[in-house]
């Protein structure tokens, strides 16, 4: 999408929604509910998350078909490098392939609980850009993540774009970035991304504000800075209702910014809760399709 498309009251050319696997029937009817609601807005994929070591892998699995078969969406499954072997992993990936996901969210992965700092399995990839180099000898389409305002463990802001440049360069297709709410840290990161020589494209995460609370615990934990004028407006919000009103407005103003800047895909962080996504999305101009409709519309 170019700039003037999008002053001439454009859409965004591509949408993709992250999904966790549910632990309980309520919220595997939440999940069924969040997918039933976004898939009309045709996404190119949709992806679902995988605990540490594998802890979701029953989980994750179960959903991915649940999706394939109910909604006939492409799907990206998530895979990390915490807790288990090569071998284990990429059986992982294989079995993904298995079940007709050709596409993998390649991640280092967090530490696991109780742990300070990530350890790789003696057997293990030790990095991301190890896991992608693997995975892209197999043919897969591979996503990696970005941070716009720096990963927490990078030493610097350019060690972490160099981290970036190495996952790239070892076969991923793209990255997607960690939530952030403030524009011009997304056009600085994306411009020294440039310089370093990064050409694969960067997709900004957009994380819609359901729980402001909840929201400012993942900030503090990923680097993100949440501003104070955001801090005070959902301070300053009487109701419920109110403050998703205010969600609604700041995401669909940070997402149409980001239009103007000339990003062609959006991928939003729903957290299982399609609501508030699918009305930033449809403010900015997307039409949704019947269900059968929906699926198949293309790669990210």
């Amino acid at each position: 999408m170019t700039n003037s498309s999008r002053e001439a009251g454009g859409t965004p050319a591509t949408l993709s929604f992250e999904f966790f696997p549910p632990a309980t029937t309520e919220a595997t009817m939440q999940l069924w509910r969040s997918v039933e609601r976004l898939a009309p807005l045709a996404p190119s994929f949709v992806s679902v998350t995988y605990g540490a070591g594998g802890t979701t892998r029953a989980r994750t699995h179960a959903a991915i078909r649940t999706i394939q078969d109910r909604a006939r969406l492409a799907v990206a499954g998530h895979l990390t490098c915490v807790g288990a072997s090569r071998d284990e992993t990429l059986e992982v990936a294989e079995t993904y392939r298995a079940n007709g996901v050709s596409r993998i969210v390649a991640l280092r992965g967090d530490p696991p609980k109780g742990a300070e700092r990530f350890e790789p399995h003696p057997d293990g990839f030790r990095s991301a850009a190890e896991l992608v180099e693997a995975l892209a000898g197999r043919g897969f389409d591979i996503t990696v993540a970005a941070y716009p305002e720096t990963h927490p463990e990078a030493a610097s802001p350019d060690s972490d774009i160099e981290n970036l440049k190495r996952k790239l360069d070892a076969g991923a297709d793209r990255a997607i970035t960690q939530f952030f709410f403030e524009i011009d840290h997304f056009r600085r990161f994306r411009d020294r991304a440039a310089a370093a020589g990064i050409a694969a494209p960067i997709v900004p995460g957009i994380l819609p504000i359901e729980n402001f609370t909840r929201m400012a615990r993942f900030a503090r934990a990923c680097g993100t800075n949440v501003p104070q004028w955001m801090e005070t407006a959902f301070g300053n919000a009487a109701t419920e209702q109110d403050a998703l009103l205010l969600a609604a407005s700041i995401a669909t103003e940070q997402c149409d910014l980001l239009l103007r800047e000339g990003v062609e895909h959006l991928h939003f962080y729903t957290l299982n809760k399609p609501d508030l996504t699918y009305d930033i999305c449809r403010a900015l101009g997307c039409e949704p399709k019947p269900l059968g409709m929906a699926a198949g519309t293309g790669a990210a």
